[in-house]
């Protein structure tokens, strides 16, 4: 049976599923029970300076996206960093950590880029006994316009800084919360490390509306008939997430630096994908408001099936396989060539695929009498929309050209050899090198 246990920038954990920084992870009541029905580790709600807390609305906090049978596929968040105070939560901490000694358990902080508060509330943290801290660099509301969240998560300059100071007033492994509000994520990323950071995590939720009601014309959630941007998390962000992750992993400036992956990740599948692609671990948030703490049964049992299927003992095999198969669009192979094919015992005859080449995409998919349909090769350029829009499983796939075979759309010989744009005879910059 394969290993689930991980030992994230020497934070150990039973299974590398850990409850991100967020109201499941508020109170101890909450971490006490997700601990007693599995969860490798938790990141506490992210606290704030000693003195009055923060305050929440009063109203709804929560604007959902829903697919067509109602699944949640995100929800925009507007709640605050944590609302009780900081005393409470570290005796809290504290208390729940002696008692589980075994599992992981990280502290999200953020107060102001003062040095002075960094290094006020270092000491009262590690003094919980935690693992470890992840500075909260993420949130797009509320604190943000207090100058904290995402607004140092967006400059580069002030993330190596604050890390600096951290690392220089808590012996503690140091997480750095990236906030995907930002055009390139591996600047902060390599900011992160520069300042001496241990980990870095991502993504924090994206900056949205996710809905407006039409009746009162106020975006969702709606507080005395005005809303305001949030926080998105949940599926729905989990590619945004992915795309993130790999970036940092395959960057030369921070390839190898551990990732806690965060966004969408609902089944065993998403957990496998965000440690293919760099990941050591992941934190999981909507998928327990949504499910419940029961679901990290369904997490670590998926997880550790597949493993065991595809021979894999350790989560540490499993991390960044993926990653030297990550490139940039210039870099695919242009020599490759593939065309669709219709399983005709497995068709439905249900027109999807014809509706969607024919209107929307390159007319490559004929209607023959009986309603069987049939590729074009000498039309299709292999986009895969009609797989993509095939409600049977395996009934379209993409099958590649053997090398000596005629691409009927071009009228050319299918070559062996790899080519890509940089050398392509239409590229502009290619033709100017050669000469």
């Amino acid at each position: 049976m394969a290993d689930l246990t991980t030992d994230f920038c020497g934070i150990k954990s039973p299974n590398p599923f850990w409850l991100a920084s967020a109201p499941p992870t508020d109170k101890e009541y909450n971490v006490r029970r997700a601990f007693e029905a599995g969860w490798g580790g938790v990141v506490w709600k992210t606290l704030g300076e000693a003195g009055p807390p923060i305050v929440n609305v009063n109203g709804p906090r929560y604007g959902v996206v829903y697919g067509a049978d109602r699944r949640v596929l995100g929800i925009n968040n507007i709640e605050l960093i944590t609302d009780r105070p900081l005393e409470v939560n570290l005796e809290e901490i504290a208390r729940v950590k002696k008692d589980f000694p075994d599992r992981a358990m990280v502290v999200s902080i953020m107060v102001p880029c003062e040095e002075q508060a960094w290094r006020e509330i270092l000491p009262r943290v590690e003094d919980t006994g935690c693992d470890g801290i992840e500075l909260n660099f993420g949130c797009p509301h509320g604190m943000s316009e207090r100058g904290m969240g995402s607004a140092v998560g967006q400059v580069p300059e002030y993330i190596q800084m604050v890390a600096e100071w951290c690392k220089a007033h808590t012996d503690l492994p140091v997480i750095v919360k990236l906030t995907p509000n930002i055009t390139d994520i591996r600047y902060p990323a390599r900011a992160a490390k520069a300042g001496g950071a241990d980990a870095v995590s991502l993504i924090n939720t994206v900056s949205s509306i996710t809905s407006v009601d039409l009746d009162t014309m106020s975006p969702e959630p709606s507080i005395d008939g005005k809303g305001s941007h949030g926080g998105y998390c949940g599926p729905a962000v989990k590619p945004i997430a992915l795309n993130m992750v790999a970036e940092i992993a395959r960057d030369p400036e921070t390839a190898g630096m551990p990732i806690s992956g965060i966004g969408g990740v609902t089944t065993w599948r998403d957990a496998a994908e965000f440690l293919a692609l760099g990941a050591g671990n992941v934190q999981v948030c909507t998928a327990a408001m949504v499910y419940g703490f029961g679901i990290i049964k369904e997490l670590t049992a998926g997880l550790s099936g597949w493993m065991d299927d595809k021979g894999y003992t350790s989560v540490a095999q499993v991390s960044g396989r993926a990653v030297p198969n990550v490139t940039d669009w210039q870099y695919l192979n242009l020599n490759y060539v593939a065309k669709a094919r219709i399983d005709q015992e497995a068709c439905i005859k249900c027109g999807r695929c014809y509706a969607a080449c024919e209107d929307t995409s390159h007319q490559a998919i004929a209607l023959k009498p009986g309603r069987v349909f049939e590729v074009i090769d000498e039309e299709c350029v292999a986009c895969n929309l009609c797989v993509d829009v095939c409600p049977v499983e395996n009934c379209i796939t993409m099958e590649p050209l053997r090398a000596g075979e005629i691409d009927k759309r071009t009228g050319r010989v299918v070559e062996a050899d790899y080519a890509n744009w940089t050398t392509h005879p239409n590229n502009p910059a290619a033709v100017k090198a050669a000469e």
